[in-house]
């Protein structure tokens, strides 16, 4: 049951948050995709050199610091981004993204965390229904960020005519 609870916070909480703190939830979606990046590119040589200068870290120390890793541009992007959705209109808009974040969130976050953790949420239903839909989940997305994206650029042009 702990595991239940646990992959739902991890869905609801980014929604919750962005939505909470008017984050532009879009901004984070792009934030977590660097994170992944730097996940993919980055994190190895981070743990290579942790594990050369301290050999006896323990491998959990690893997988925090892949999270870290992975989370850090989505925690500094919300923070620096709080406020900046106005309008009832445009929160409500802005629960699609928000719901993008929290889904590609668990998708990204999950295979990094310790294997106990990771084993007990992998064990889940909802988990084997997630990973069937995940290229559903980062497509639909991945479109609704563009989409939404565009939209703002369209506004930005125009309060530069003005």
């Amino acid at each position: 049951m702990p595991h239940d609870v646990l992959l739902l916070t991890i869905l609801i909480a980014p929604v919750v948050l962005l939505m909470f703190f008017r984050v532009n939830a879009v901004l984070v979606f792009l934030s977590l995709c660097l994170g992944e990046v730097l996940v993919r590119y980055v994190a190895g040589n981070a743990n290579s050199l942790l594990t050369f200068v301290a050999p006896n870290v323990p491998p959990n120390i690893l997988n925090v610091l892949q999270v870290v890793v992975l989370l850090a541009p989505v925690v500094l992007t919300s923070m620096f981004m709080v406020g900046t959705v106005h309008g009832k209109g445009k929160l409500v808009l802005n629960i699609l993204p928000a719901v993008g974040v929290g889904l590609l969130g668990v998708l990204l976050a999950v295979p990094l965390l310790p294997p106990g953790q990771r084993f007990g949420i992998e064990s889940q239903d909802l988990w084997a229904q997630l990973t069937k839909l995940q290229a559903l989940i980062v497509g639909a997305s991945a479109f609704v960020g563009l989409v939404f994206l565009w939209a703002q650029r369209h506004r930005l042009g125009a309060k530069e005519r003005d």
